[in-house]
């Protein structure tokens, strides 16, 4: 960079331990970005769980069987907007931006320099786990955004050992555990880091101080969580058992190391692993903690693949900073080709960047992004049910995406009628009042489970999911329409009600 090109985009002032901030190199990443991300933000359309995060902020609440609220909260905001889905798209977006403008200023922190910050963040757009995880709004993308900014805050904490640089730090986690629970993970890596390697700044008052601000933030969720009966262990307890418990996380171990992480970018974070174990990053090693304790307390708790995937950015700053020591002439043409291939791989299999055809077809690699296709004909085929019946008929769905979808997009199309599910968050809000003489049911339920409610089940069609094979077609979800009830709405509820 020229003298003359420092003075119109500066550079943040290096301190003692910290790099100068790479900006221009950085913010063109984040362009780019940015507008891939938004050329396809809304080609197919809504996703289930958006729908859902919708809803739930719309039953403003300081927690849910699921999740704390900060996510329903920001999905009501961004719905409230013109735009549909976009809005909440937009927010996703941002999220992973965010991230690759993060990840390089932790580079900066490790002391890595111009190339080796533009490496972090070509990696973090280019990783199929950040990439895939911004193709809707949702608590993950969120969640990868707090992740990251803690790992920076921290490490400038460390640097810094000031309170109020600690207090940023525990303001950003306790916002983050009103996210979602997960980060209370990377807050146990970093204590451990902290206890096992850097241990005389636990002699401040700023780390303490930080933890009690982030326990305050947290304490109205915990409340309310305890006040129902601890929902989201059992929530937790029931996902474990979906991903068949530790051994099946275990199994799920290597589709983090590779295809989550980006098979072409496995050198960049497997160099960053030993540039944290050698010496040379000592001071840093903290962070090589947070993702060993990560990957071991997810997979020993049985969570799903892509919990501890967000340590992946401190590996890939740890990782560029190696490189960039190696000298320019190593790998100058390599890692561009390696980041180019896995952003490759990243965009056909995490956005919605193929003919609807092929999408299908690569459906068994990444399903979310065929199950954001289809919901508006789901609607229209619902409504044609319900038109037939007499107004006011209540409609039970199977999952909170279908009760979601036809409370959103329904009244656009007509349907008027209340909608109701006994999944997830949907159990607590209640049945709907009296006794079901006539009630439209759709989605995957067993006929011989509505036969235990009703005595009269007549299913009227399957769902078309508009030739797409996503969970709804899988499961042979159908309409039907249910009379003869064996019991008050109240009297049945307990035996509809099911977490996911």
């Amino acid at each position: 960079m020229t003298e003359t090109a420092e003075r119109v985009l500066p550079t943040t002032p290096s301190t003692p331990g910290r790099a100068a901030t790479a900006w221009r190199p950085v913010l063109l990443v984040a362009a780019v970005v940015a507008v891939v991300h938004l050329a396809v933000a809304t080609r197919y359309g809504w996703h289930r769980d958006e729908f859902y995060y919708v809803i739930c902020g719309r039953h403003l609440a300081w927690g849910y069987v699921d999740q704390p609220p900060l996510t329903p909260l920001l999905a009501r905001l961004a719905a409230a907007l013109p735009g549909g889905v976009l809005p909440l798209r937009l927010l996703a977006v941002a999220s992973q931006v965010g991230c690759v403008l993060l990840a390089p200023m932790l580079t900066a922190e490790f002391g890595g320099g111009r190339r080796a910050q533009t490496i972090t963040a070509a990696a973090i757009a280019a990783c199929p786990v950040f990439v895939a995880s911004s193709l809707l709004f949702g608590t993950t993308v969120v969640d990868q955004l707090v992740w990251v900014a803690l790992l920076v805050l921290v490490a400038r904490a460390l640097r810094l050992r000031t309170t109020a640089s600690w207090l940023a730090a525990g303001v950003t986690a306790g916002v983050g555990l009103e996210n979602k629970d997960t980060v209370a993970v990377l807050l146990l890596g970093i204590a451990v880091g902290l206890l096992l390697l850097r241990r005389e700044a636990l002699t401040l008052a700023g780390p303490w101080l930080a933890g009690g601000v982030a326990v305050a933030l947290a304490a109205p969720n915990v409340i309310w969580d305890a006040a129902h009966g601890w929902p989201n262990l059992r929530m937790a307890q029931v996902l474990s058992s979906g991903e068949g418990g530790p051994l099946g996380s275990l199994e799920q171990l290597p589709v983090l190391a590779v295809l989550l992480a980006g098979p072409p970018l496995i050198a960049l974070w497997v160099l960053g692993v030993r540039w944290l174990a050698s010496p040379t990053g000592r001071a840093h090693r903290w962070v090589l903690v947070v993702a060993v304790v990560s990957v071991v307390v997810f997979t020993a708790s049985g969570g799903k693949s892509y919990y501890p995937a967000p340590a992946l950015a401190g590996l890939f700053a740890a990782g560029a900073v190696r490189v960039e020591s190696m000298g320019r002439s190593r790998g100058r043409t390599g890692w561009p080709v390696a980041i180019g291939v896995s952003a490759l791989v990243a965009l056909v299999i995490g956005l919605p960047v193929l003919p609807l055809s092929a999408a299908n077809t690569m459906r068994q690699l990444n399903p979310t992004v065929i199950e954001t296709y289809g919901w508006p004909g789901f609607v229209q085929q619902v409504r044609l049910a319900a038109a037939a019946l007499p107004p006011g008929t209540p409609i039970f769905t199977s999952n909170y995406g279908e009760a979601g979808a036809l409370a959103i997009l329904g009244p656009a199309e007509g349907l008027r009628q209340p909608v109701f599910s006994g999944q997830n968050n949907y159990a607590l809000w209640g049945p709907p009042p009296g006794r079901p003489e006539v009630a439209l049911c759709v989605g995957e339920f067993d006929p011989a489970q509505l036969g235990r409610a009703w005595g009269r089940v007549t299913e009227i069609a399957p769902i078309r999911m508009n030739g797409v094979d996503d969970q709804e077609t899988q499961f042979h979800a159908a309409i039907y329409v249910c009379r003869e009830p064996r019991s008050s709405w109240a009297r049945l509820w307990p035996a509809l009600v099911h977490d996911s």
